[in-house]
């Protein structure tokens, strides 16, 4: 996938610690997966509804009649 340069600066601004290796995570089945994941999901959420206001994204169709995503 290659993204818009745009959006690769706003996502290198956000990063404000340095590079580390992973070494450890979280196992599967980890009952604290699934808040992580939501936790994570509702951000992005937060941030795209942003940038649709702003008229920074506008969104997309796949097909003729496909709502607009």
């Amino acid at each position: 996938m290659s993204f818009p340069t745009l959006w690769r600066k706003w996502i290198k601004e956000c990063v404000c610690t340095e590079e580390f290796p992973l070494q450890r995570g979280l196992r599967q089945g980890d009952p604290l997966s699934p808040f992580l994941f939501l936790l994570a999901a509702e951000g992005l959420n937060v941030l795209m509804k942003a940038t649709v206001e702003r008229n920074l994204f506008t969104g997309y169709s796949i097909g003729v009649q496909d709502p607009l995503m």
